[in-house]
Parts: C-alpha cells; structure tokens; sequence
C-alpha cells in the first residue's frame, strides 16, 4: 500500500505561481493538491483532457467556459477538456482544491 501525505510533497513551479502539489500522476490520471492563499488565483487555461475540482476547504470561483460560480467545500465540480477553466480564492480565507485529470495528459495545457 502506498500513502502519499500532502504535506509531505513539495511544491511544483507552475506558472500560476500557487501551492501545487502533484500526488497521483500515472498514465491513466493525475492528481494534483491546489492550496490557494486569499487573493491568490491559477490563470484561465484549456488543458486537453476531461478534469474535475473537488472543494475541500474554504469557497473557489471557479470558471469554466463562460460560466463562473463561487464553490464551497464538498463540492465537485466537472471541466471537460478543451474548455477554459480557472480558479480563484476571492475569499479573506484560504482554500484547499482536489484536481484530477483523466488521462493524464500528453500534450502541453494552453494558458490564456
């Protein structure tokens, strides 16, 4: 059995410039941790697979097409591929966000 602890995974670059860890990353999906600190956003961008958020602290605009709707915790919320997405922390609070995509993707995520 493996068990992967969030806190114990480091923080990716990304150019979205938040706390990203990736904890799942197989060819059938990856799974990535999102922490946003208030204020804080991850860019609109169109990534080439289906992916899904899941709230699992605080309340995230989140942004997909040209819908955006404030989320809170327990939550998901779907992003098939191709279409704009983005998430932003307009809260005094920080927010903790699940984000799988399924396959994981083999091409590059097109930031807006």
């Amino acid at each position: 059995m493996k068990i992967i602890n969030v806190k114990e995974t480091s923080v990716i670059g990304t150019a979205h410039k938040v706390d990203v860890r990736k904890l799942y990353d197989y060819d059938n999906a990856q799974v990535m941790h999102i922490t946003l600190q208030a204020g804080e956003a991850v860019k609109p961008h169109i990534t080439p697979v289906d992916v899904f958020f899941y709230i699992l602290e605080g309340t995230v605009d989140v942004r997909v097409g040209d819908e955006t709707i404030a989320v809170e915790k327990d939550n998901l919320v779907e992003s098939p591929k191709g279409i704009v997405h983005c998430l932003s922390n307009n809260t005094q609070h920080f927010a903790r966000i699940l984000v799988v995509k399924s396959p994981k993707p083999t091409t590059s995520t097109k930031l807006l």
